[in-house]
């Protein structure tokens, strides 16, 4: 296997040690006096709400950062000008969760980007071809070495990303949200090589809200808040409630709100659905007005494409869907904003957000047929300053400047932005896809509250979600879809986690038989 490790530093010596890191950029002090050490073998996870310094701090491990103060350590020596490429050099390989991947190349081909095998200036192609796979083997993933990496699905992407990681020598390997584009299959692969990576003397610094990873992986949590370290603690012995708490600065006793659903008129209805690429086949679902249907799988399952279907941007090849008890042909994204549809898409940065843009622009975007925000062509901007400032202010976003690009804003405040939208125009169905991805445990609570507050106006509103608590203790009906297709509709006590796993076995026998 490629993955190369080095003996690593005596076991009472840590092999990563930050004292009093701090960085400013214009305006903002994103680290604060951070102190943080990774032990050789040792799972290391860093928690906190967006923005308050984790991204920051791993680039400044990864060395795209130089600190402005403070001491940095590693493998016992001290660490000066630091640049990614000593950094790799050295043995310090991050994993982000923006992709840094050249998409008109090759899997293989990014993987050993800047560091090609040659022989008198001449490529050793088939050297490169066989190390790649044999890496991606040993990894266990389904990724095939020559394919085109903007051919890839994200989760594809998200595996080129972390077997670049490991090509060479890797002494700290940094994950940030490794598993938000993985099945679970592929999760389970992840977290075997973790174990073994652990087993070899590697250390891993690990970013990610899902309580779950946390209690599956680590060994100690250093939680920061405002750039600040706030505290650092065994994992063993902390409870979710401690790490909430120590993150928001406030005690939360309920992660997941209680949701008084009043199950109206039909509003959505689907019969028979199938889409023209197959992912989605014979589905029937419907949602009523006052309430929140659900829909679980794991990833592939087809869950995002069926409300992207009924949004209009997957192409349907047989079936009907009803909008309100009209059928709705032919659907388009502007025809269903007209029909008051709202659709936010899992993946922000490529189909919900112009990042270069401000917010004001951002959060208006889909409310600029209204003669409100124009007229005969002319944006009138007083109004469009005056609606989103409203809107922002009341969704809480923190700093309230609608200027800023939203670029420059964490992944929580970029999902209030897209939120915000909803509050430009008159709308009646929501459709969310993933709306918790990405974003921390307090940012969650407002997404949460936002539909509680749409369900008790009378929307009708559908989740589609992979974090299997969150759409079970959202959710008053729910769809679970297994390989295309509807494999259970569960309400009430029907509606628990056994259940669920339930139905993907009872697919999988009833497709053996």
């Amino acid at each position: 296997m490629d993955i190369d490790t080095t003996t690593p530093p005596p076991t009472d010596a840590p092999l990563l040690a930050l004292s009093g890191i701090s960085k400013r950029f214009t305006g903002v002090k994103a680290l604060d006096g951070v102190d943080l050490d990774v032990k050789a073998g040792e799972l290391h996870v860093l928690f906190g709400e967006n923005g308050a310094g984790k991204s920051t701090l791993i680039n400044v491990i990864s060395g795209t950062f130089p600190p402005d103060e403070g001491s940095f350590r590693f493998g016992g020596e001290e660490i000066r000008h630091l640049t990614p490429q000593r950094a790799r050099a050295i043995g310090i390989s991050p994993v982000f969760q923006e992709f840094s991947l050249v998409p008109s190349l090759t899997v293989e081909e990014n993987l050993f980007l800047g560091r090609e095998a040659s022989v008198g200036g001449v490529l050793r192609a088939g050297e490169m071809r066989r190390r790649a796979a044999a890496l991606i083997e040993e990894l266990g993933f389904d990724l095939d070495p020559g394919a085109r990496v903007d051919r890839l699905s994200r989760a594809h992407q998200q595996m080129t990303e972390i077997a670049k990681a490991l090509l060479g020598k890797v002494r700290l390997l940094i994950l940030d949200e490794p598993t938000a584009s993985l099945t679970e299959r592929e999760t389970g692969r992840l977290f075997e090589l973790i174990a073994r990576l652990k087993d070899q003397g590697v250390g891993l610094i690990y970013v990610s809200h899902r309580m779950r990873e946390i209690r599956a992986l680590a060994d100690r949590v250093t939680v920061l808040r405002d750039g600040r370290h706030i505290r650092t603690l065994d994992a063993a012995t902390a409870t979710d409630g401690d790490l909430v708490e120590l993150m928001t600065g406030r005690r939360i006793d309920v992660l997941f709100p209680e949701i008084p659903h009043a199950p109206g008129k039909v509003v959505v209805d689907v019969e028979n659905l199938t889409l023209a690429d197959g992912t989605v086949k014979e589905v029937n679902l419907y949602a009523r007005a006052g309430e929140i249907t659900g829909i679980a799988g794991l990833v592939g399952c087809g869950k995002s494409e069926l409300v992207r279907a009924i949004y209009g941007l997957e192409p349907v090849a047989d079936g009907t869907v009803r909008i309100h008890g009209t059928p709705y042909e032919a659907p388009t994204a502007r025809q269903s904003l007209k029909r008051g549809i709202a659709y936010f898409p899992a993946n922000r940065v490529a189909e919900g957000l112009a990042l270069s843009r401000p917010i004001r622009e951002n959060a208006s975007l889909t409310a600029l047929d209204l003669d409100r925000f124009a007229r005969f062509g002319v944006l009138r901007q007083g109004a469009e300053r005056s609606a989103v400032g409203a809107i922002m202010e009341r969704l809480k976003l923190r700093p309230p400047n609608i200027e800023r690009p939203v670029g420059a804003l964490s992944g929580g405040n970029r999902q209030k932005v897209m939120l915000g939208r909803a509050l430009t125009r008159e709308l009646s169905v929501f459709l969310f896809d993933e709306p918790s991805v990405g974003i921390d445990v307090g940012a969650k609570l407002e997404v949460y509250a936002f539909m509680k507050a749409l369900v008790e106006a009378g929307a009708a509103v559908i989740v589609v979600s992979s974090e299997l608590p969150e759409v079970l203790a959202l959710s008053n009906r729910l769809y679970v879809m297994h390989h295309g297709r509807v494999a259970a509709e569960l309400t009430g006590a029907d509606k628990t986690e056994q259940n669920v796993l339930a139905s993907f076995f009872r697919e999988e026998m009833t497709e053996a038989a």
